[in-house]
């Protein structure tokens, strides 16, 4: 089964590492043209190294998302939007009483709020064209509780799964599919090597006996399911949301 992207043009946030960083050069590989964003600059220059587009931008600043994308749609259609921007922002496990409304608040602004962002700024660009994809990276902490236990990024998670679905609902007449890949636990970021460590040997062991394949995944299985959806091959898929995590 053959998936190409060839001049296509794709948005990918939170594109300077991790998943953000592997989705953009694989769409770039296969032929698309990728704008990568996010907060940070210094490493987001990586996107230009497989020729993507880096643009530094905090999510949180909604006009000046808003402008991005009317800059991008003045050179024609955005055909992919995956979003990609999250995590739990540096939080750690603590209980409910002792999280901040500042701890709260950004959780919720990078994870939901960034989504909500993005995908208000590409639908009136993908309505004009009559087709489009969008691809939400969620977490299976969006379908159940985290493994974190960080009570702001299981919320944050879960409304991005049901923004996916009202999104898919509202879009859909446009020629407009919405579905969301939700990873389980991999080690990508600083933070989740963090959170790995932190469980040590037993739990460790404890995490990789609950998934069926007994392993982590990668960056290449949360790639691999985000092309696929984003795909002609998935054009009467949506309003899904694809766990992919080895089986937990």
């Amino acid at each position: 089964m053959e998936i190409r992207f060839d001049g296509q043009t794709v948005i990918v946030s939170g594109a300077a590492r991790g998943f953000g960083l592997h989705i953009a050069r694989r769409f770039a590989a296969l032929g698309a043209v990728v704008h990568g964003c996010d907060i940070t600059g210094d490493e987001l220059r990586a996107i230009a190294d497989f020729g993507g587009w880096p643009r530094q931008l905090d999510l949180r600043d909604r006009p000046a998302v808003a402008a991005w994308v009317r800059e991008l749609a003045g050179e024609g259609p955005v055909d992919i939007l995956v979003n990609n921007a999250g995590g739990p922002a540096g939080a750690m496990l603590q209980p409910i009483e002792q999280v901040t409304d500042a701890e709260w608040d950004l959780i919720m602004d990078v994870n939901a709020g960034g989504t909500f962002a993005l995908s208000r700024a590409v639908a009136p660009v993908m309505k004009r064209a009559g087709r489009g994809r969008i691809v939400n990276i969620s977490s299976t902490a969006g379908v159940q509780p985290s493994r974190t236990g960080i009570q702001a990024y299981t919320a944050a998670k879960h409304a991005v799964v049901g923004l996916t679905r009202q999104l898919a609902s509202e879009l859909g007449p446009f020629g407009i599919t919405v579905n969301s890949v939700a990873p389980g636990f991999v080690c990508t970021t600083p933070e989740t090597v963090r959170h790995w460590e932190a469980r040590g040997e037993a739990g460790q062991r404890a995490m990789l006996e609950s998934i069926a394949l007994r392993r982590l995944g990668d960056v290449e299985d949360i790639a691999n399911a985000v092309l696929f959806l984003a795909s002609d091959k998935a054009g009467w898929i949506s309003g899904q949301v694809l766990c992919v995590d080895g089986g937990r």
